[in-house]
């Protein structure tokens, strides 16, 4: 499972803006991808802020590097301080369709967001409202909807095959062997 986070629409919210970084326009990336440096294989982002509600930027990243446990880029074009720092706050968003196809049996993170989660005798649960990592394994954050059997939020972990019994993403729905009195 891939951790990028979005709608499944068209765009998909890769990186943040932050601080300038020195004096010749580089700015620090807070990523969203996983790895962090993944978001490094793209160059050419929409960018857009909620300082610039109607305005969307498009950006071109022409440089990046590891700085200490993070990561810094330049974009064409931001070469100062004062210019880069137009940027802090901008998320740097892709087309969903510029993602690369994963293998049969893999996904997003953003595909799963809004799945209907049933277990085997149809007992729905909710709906997938985000994902964590914990480092052991990915959890499924399940939040009630109309659907619900009640009122309960659950993490559920993401084991394939143990615990994910089946994916359809054409019908919207993830079955898990879970139980409704299983402690969340």
């Amino acid at each position: 499972m891939s951790a990028v986070t979005g709608s499944a629409d068209s765009t998909l919210v890769l990186a943040k803006i932050g601080k300038t970084h020195g004096i010749k326009g580089w700015v620090r990336l807070i990523s969203f991808t996983s790895p962090e440096t993944n978001v490094a294989n793209y160059r050419h982002f929409q960018g857009a802020s909620k300082g610039l509600k109607s305005q969307s930027l498009a950006l071109e990243m022409d440089d990046h590097k590891l700085q200490g446990n993070g990561l810094i880029a330049h974009f064409k074009g931001y070469d100062d301080p004062e210019t880069a720092r137009q940027l802090t706050g901008v998320e740097l968003a892709i087309n969903s369709a510029e993602l690369p196809t994963l293998p049969e049996g893999e996904y997003y993170w953003f595909q799963l967001q809004g799945l209907q989660v049933v277990n085997p005798r149809g007992e729905c649960f909710g709906e997938v409202k985000e994902l964590l990592e914990t480092g052991a394994n990915d959890v499924i954050v399940v939040v009630p909807n109309q659907n619900s059997i009640d009122d309960q939020e659950r993490l559920i972990p993401f084991l394939k095959e143990r615990v994910v019994l089946k994916v359809d993403l054409d019908s919207k729905q993830i079955t898990v062997a879970w139980e409704a009195d299983y402690l969340s």
